[in-house]
């Protein structure tokens, strides 16, 4: 079976006289081209709008540039870095026949002096140089991302946004709190359902009610409080409903088997599915990676030490996978990865934690095998298929 490309490389040819190569250093409000063009000595640089129709056209016009001087493009390759446009002009270059790839930000060596100069004009020789070498085939340069389709990125949208809205809840009770404490009340519950109720009841340890101002405040965050408690109940709902509707869809199996594991709830079945597990990764290390559950060594001649999490994965996974571990230890206490957990932590006191790490990443791995060969981990229980 042909191991998964890694994106590590091309696995095509280059024809560097009938290829023309172009980076994009992406701003908020202008884009810096440069390019590589056959046949043109010089290597040209155009700072553009944000405008894909121009950047196109900019495109074409090197081709005619290249094909005056006696080349015949067959191929044109650009990439830009990740960032927060996203992968939309990927897609939409890709319609129009253009090789596209996105860049791993992380993938690319940088200098590590402590003031080194940066200029979009010199991020894009950077970007050049690596491209140049990861189109050659050689490895080391740069990573490529996979450019999801839209499909795939509004599939994260319910479990991101039910996160961000969790956050704001929690700060919303937090700064509730925080102002009663100021007076000196403490004991109240804001989540309560009769909260807002005994808010006019409240007494300073001066037996003085609320002021007026501050009663104003806690009124109106009671009401974004329940706001957004009902937007989390909708998200949730939505879910439960699709997945009703369409149970053996692909990434809809995959949540309700992962939903069958005792310690397991949707929501963290569906965060793993739709961020991690439903990609297509080479091995279980390529898994361990994305998630940023993998070492950071530091050695250098006799110097040996572990500088922790590399953290340079998915945080989302990285921080479930991590609650799901304690999870587990409580459901799971007969599962095989319980037991090589407590064999390795009862004896040895201040591990914990750090060993957590390593559960968490074992815990990925054999989940990730549940849902791709049906491979249940030794031990552990499941709920009866609905």
């Amino acid at each position: 079976m042909p191991q998964l490309n890694d994106l590590s490389r091309s696995l095509i040819t280059l024809e560097q006289d009938a290829t023309l190569i172009a980076v994009i250093e992406m701003g908020q409000s202008s884009w810096l081209v440069a390019g590589i063009v056959p046949g043109v000595e010089r290597h040209p640089l155009k700072k553009l709008a944000v405008d894909e129709s121009a950047l196109l056209k900019l495109l074409n016009r090197w081709r005619e540039e290249a094909e005056q001087a006696g080349h015949r493009i067959k191929r044109i390759a650009v990439a830009f870095e990740a960032g927060r446009d996203g992968f939309w002009l990927a897609r939409w270059l890709r319609t129009r026949g253009i090789e596209t790839h996105v860049i791993h930000a992380s993938s690319v060596a940088v200098s590590r002096e402590h003031r080194r100069a940066k200029t979009d004009r010199l991020d894009t020789e950077l970007l050049k140089r690596a491209f140049l070498g990861w189109l050659r085939g050689e490895r080391d340069h740069c990573k490529m991302v996979a450019i999801p389709t839209t499909k795939d990125e509004d599939a994260k949208r319910p479990n991101r946004e039910r996160e961000s809205l969790v956050g704001e809840q929690s700060r919303i009770v937090n700064r509730m709190k925080a102002t009663l404490t100021r007076l000196g009340i403490r004991g109240f519950n804001p989540k309560l359902k009769k909260a807002a109720e005994r808010l006019d009841g409240l007494r300073t340890p001066e037996d003085a009610p609320i002021p007026p101002n501050t009663l104003a405040e806690l009124r109106r965050d009671m009401v974004r409080r329940r706001l957004v408690s009902d937007q989390i109940r909708q998200i949730e709902g939505a879910r439960l409903e699709r997945l009703e509707q369409a149970p053996c869809d692909g990434p809809h199996a995959m949540v309700r088997l992962l939903a069958r594991v005792i310690g397991v709830g949707i929501e963290t079945a569906d965060m793993l599915v739709q961020e991690v597990l439903s990609r297509n990764m080479r091995d279980r290390r390529a898994v361990a990676r994305y998630a940023g559950l993998t070492g950071s060594p530091d050695e250098s001649g006799q110097k040996r030490r572990e500088k922790g999490l590399a953290r340079s994965g998915n945080a989302r996974v990285r921080r479930g996978m991590i609650q799901l571990a304690w999870r587990f230890l409580m459901f799971q206490k007969d599962s095989a990865l319980a037991q090589w957990f407590r064999a390795r932590t009862e004896n040895a006191r201040g591990t914990r934690k750090t060993m957590i790490v390593a559960l968490a990443r074992k815990l990925l791995i054999a989940l990730w095998r549940l849902v791709r060969d049906g491979v249940v981990p030794d031990g552990v229980s499941l709920r009866p298929a609905q």
